[in-house]
């Protein structure tokens, strides 16, 4: 993923010149490209991530469109204050790019997993939340994300995650993006999870139970109509995400569920199951494949956990 956010923001920087890339003391050969073409629209603001979100706020005042970009942890946690005040309280075109969200990083333990992100930025006023489940959904979700009228978070994975879609979708911030109809049961993920998703629907299809999945990209609004169809016409409704328990989007979908109950005051067809990272920090030390699977997240997992809510 990381490498596709590189591709994609150095042509859109050869199409925009209003587009600044700061960093946060990573990237540098990754960015290559972008310094020797726009050496006076990078900026490596070393380890200040607050002070890099400040800047950042500055150049969207005078007319940029800054995207800031370092590991999403410290590019949300450590400068919350200033993504808050600076970036939201004006309403600013700033994206917020996050490498590295969820479990990625989860050999370099707590410091480096992020897996309340979602739920923290999700929280602010005039904030959209994006998390892509693969590089083509990169490029396609940033592209629109530089023209939006307000911040954005874009919560990227690592390196090498398998690529789902096959060519370019419609996708657009807001809409969910169905990649496969199930009668029994939808998957709804979000973020680099997406080939679990994928992979649990083929091990559900084995055992008769047939299951959808669709990439719900943006948490932040989310998309209620499709949500709407979803619980009117399944059994289940399972959202599958690498991160915890409270505020992802399993926390999205069960606030918007409720105040829809309370509106309608009926109830839908489909159950919900979430699945995620759970309420603790994960202590265990391993890559990203152990890490899922302590948490079960793995396709095998997941596909487990819907097939016993089908007895």
């Amino acid at each position: 993923m990381r490498n596709a956010f590189a591709r994609t923001i150095t042509a859109l920087a050869k199409a925009d010149p209003r587009i600044v890339l700061l960093s946060g003391d990573i990237g540098n050969r990754m960015f290559d490209e972008f310094k020797g073409l726009f050496p006076d629209r990078f900026y490596n603001c070393g380890v200040a991530e607050a002070n890099m979100t400040g800047v950042a706020a500055g150049l969207a005042l005078s007319g940029f469109r800054p995207v800031t970009y370092t590991i999403a942890p410290f590019n949300t946690y450590r400068c919350f204050e200033q993504i808050r005040l600076d970036l939201c309280y004006h309403n600013l075109p700033v994206v917020v790019a996050g490498v590295g969200g969820g479990l990625s990083y989860a050999g370099l333990g707590a410091t480096h997993h992020s897996c309340e992100d979602i739920a923290c930025l999700r929280a602010l006023p005039n904030m959209t939340v994006l998390c892509p489940g693969d590089a083509v959904e990169v490029g396609l979700l940033l592209s629109q994300a530089v023209q939006g009228p307000g911040p954005s978070y874009l919560r990227l994975g690592k390196k090498n995650e398998p690529v789902v879609h096959q060519g370019a979708p419609d996708l657009r911030i807001g809409k969910a993006a169905v990649l496969r109809e199930g009668q029994d049961v939808m998957l709804l993920n979000t973020g680099n999870t997406l080939p679990e998703a994928m992979g649990a629907a083929d091990i559900l299809a084995a055992k008769g139970i047939q299951a959808g999945v669709a990439s719900v990209h943006t948490v932040k609004p989310l998309d209620t109509e499709y949500l709407a169809r979803c619980f009117a016409s399944c059994r289940l409704v399972a959202t599958v995400e690498e991160h915890g328990s409270a505020g992802g989007l399993g926390g999205a979908v069960a606030e918007w569920l409720a105040d829809s109950y309370l509106i309608e005051n009926s109830m839908p067809r489909a159950r919900l199951l979430r699945l995620h990272t759970g309420a603790n920090f994960l202590t265990a030390c391993g890559t990203q494949t152990n890490a899922r699977q302590l948490c079960g997240l793995d396709a095998e997992a997941v596909a487990e956990a819907v097939a016993q809510q089908f007895g």
